[in-house]
C-alpha cells in the first residue's frame, strides 16, 4: 500500500525540519519555482542592468540568493525548474549556485545535490532589426527582442535533477515560428484594424518568448517527461493584447505538443510533439490565472481541462489562504494574487500523492523567506509529490 500523506502532515514535517525522506520510497518530488534571479533584480534601475548581475550577485553570497537555496533545502524537490535564472555559463551560473549555495547548509537545513542539470539558450533580449512594440524605434532589446528581456539571455531557466537526464534526448522549441502555428492569434492594431505585426516581421517571430524545453529524465527504468517553460506575461502591452495572445499561443504550444502535433518541430528539425503514452510532467510559470482579475480561462482551460493532463490536485498553502479573502486564494503562486505556477503531470503513467506551494503564515518563523520580494522571489515554490507506474 503507497503512503499517502496530507498536505498539514507535510507542512509539519517540512516546519520540524524533516526531508522528505519519508516519501522517497514511493514518491518523487516535482516543484517550479520562478526565483527571480535575473540582473534586473539586482540592479538600482532599468539604466543600470548589468548582464553580468546574476553572476556578480552569486559571487557576494547574496542574501536573496542563500534563502532561494534555503527554500530547496526545506521542500527538497528531485526535479526542479528554476524560471528567472539568467542564461550564463554553467560554471559562472547553475554550478556555482549549487556549489556555493544548495551544496553548502544554508540556515541549519541539510545540503542538497543534484547531480544532473541543463540549461539552454532563450530567446530574451535576443535582438531582432524589428520595431515589434511599435513605439516608433527599433531598439533591438526589451520590446523588440524575440522575447522581453534587457540583454541576451536574460530570465532564463535551469532544471536540477536528481535523477539522470537523457541529454541526447532532449527537445528543444527556442526557434519555432510563430507563423507556423495553425490558426495563430495574430494581434491587431486597434487604430488602424491592420495586422499588429508586418509580414517581415511575422515571417521571423519566434513563438516562445523565452524557450520550450522536453527534459526526459530517468527514474527508476522508466522515462518522466519533463515540460519546462514560461511563457510571457500576458500584461505590459495595449488594447492589441500582444502579450495576452502570445501568451495563450505559448500556452497552446504545451497543449500540442503533449498531443503529438504533427505541425511542430524542433530546433533540430525533428517533426512533431511527444510520443503518444509519455509519461510527462508539465512545470513552469505560465502567467496565466484560472481565477482572479487577472485570470484567463481560455488559456489556462488549454491544461487545466484536458484529458491528457491530471489537474484534479491544486497546490495549495494556508499563508496565501490567510494572506487574502478570495474563496481561491489558497492556490496563489505569486504575491500578486495569481496562480501562476504549475506542476501538471500526465494523467498517463503518474499518480499524484500530495503537494502543496511554499507559502508561510505571517506567524511562522519561515515567513522571513517570502515577506517581500527581496527575501526571496515575487513567486512561491509549487511541487507535486507523485509516483511513476
Amino acid at each position: 500500500m503507497k503512503k499517502q500523506f496530507s498536505i498539514a502532515t507535510l507542512a509539519c514535517l517540512l516546519i520540524s525540519g524533516f526531508s522528505n525522506s519519508a516519501l522517497a520510497a514511493s514518491s518523487l518530488r516535482v516543484a517550479t519555482f520562478n526565483v527571480s534571479m535575473d540582473a534586473t533584480n539586482y540592479a538600482e534601475n532599468d539604466k543600470d542592468v548589468d548582464p553580468n548581475g546574476l553572476v556578480n550577485a552569486l559571487q557576494t553570497n547574496h542574501p536573496q540568493i542563500k534563502n532561494i537555496a534555503e527554500i530547496i533545502q526545506r521542500i527538497r524537490p528531485d526535479i526542479l525548474l528554476l524560471n528567472e535564472f539568467d542564461y550564463v555559463s554553467k560554471a559562472q551560473g547553475i554550478d556555482y549556485f549549487k556549489t556555493h549555495y544548495l551544496a553548502k547548509s544554508q540556515n541549519k537545513q541539510p545540503a542538497i545535490d543534484y547531480p544532473y542539470s541543463y540549461v539552454g539558450p532563450v530567446n530574451t533580449g535576443l535582438k531582432t532589426p524589428f520595431d515589434l512594440d511599435n513605439d516608433g524605434q527599433a531598439t533591438g532589446i526589451k520590446g523588440d527582442a524575440f522575447g522581453f528581456g534587457f540583454f541576451e539571455g536574460h530570465y532564463g531557466m535551469a532544471v536540477l535533477s536528481r535523477y539522470p537526464i537523457d541529454f541526447d534526448k532532449i527537445r528543444t522549441l527556442q526557434t519555432f515560428k510563430y507563423k507556423d502555428m495553425p490558426n495563430a492569434k495574430m494581434p491587431i492594431d486597434p487604430t488602424t484594424g491592420e495586422n499588429w505585426y508586418n509580414n517581415e516581421e511575422w515571417q521571423a517571430l519566434r513563438l516562445s518568448s523565452k524557450s520550450f524545453w522536453d527534459i526526459p529524465v530517468t527514474v527508476k527504468g522508466k522515462t518522466l517527461h519533463v515540460i519546462a517553460s514560461h511563457p510571457t506575461p500576458p500584461v505590459f502591452d495595449g488594447a492589441e493584447d500582444r502579450n495576452g495572445l502570445r501568451n495563450h499561443d505559448e500556452v497552446r504550444l504545451i497543449k500540442d505538443y503533449i498531443a503529438s502535433a504533427d505541425y511542430l518541430y524542433d530546433d533540430h528539425g525533428v517533426k512533431g510533439g511527444l510520443a503518444e503514452k509519455s509519461r510527462f510532467v508539465i512545470v513552469g510559470d505560465l502567467n496565466a490565472a484560472p481565477e482572479g482579475d487577472k485570470k484567463r480561462p481560455d488559456t489556462t482551460d488549454q491544461l487545466l481541462k484536458n484529458s491528457l493532463i491530471n489537474s484534479q490536485f491544486t497546490p495549495t498553502s494556508k499563508g496565501a489562504k490567510t494572506t487574502y479573502s478570495e474563496k481561491y486564494a489558497a492556490a496563489y503562486t505569486a504575491y500578486w494574487q495569481a496562480r501562476a505556477d504549475y506542476v501538471l503531470p500526465s494523467t498517463y503513467g503518474i499518480e499524484v500523492h500530495d503537494g502543496g506551494v511554499f507559502w508561510p503564515t505571517k506567524s511562522s518563523e519561515l515567513y522571513r523567506l517570502i515577506k517581500d520580494r527581496n527575501a526571496s522571489s515575487d513567486h512561491r515554490m509549487v511541487w507535486l509529490d507523485i509516483s511513476i507506474k
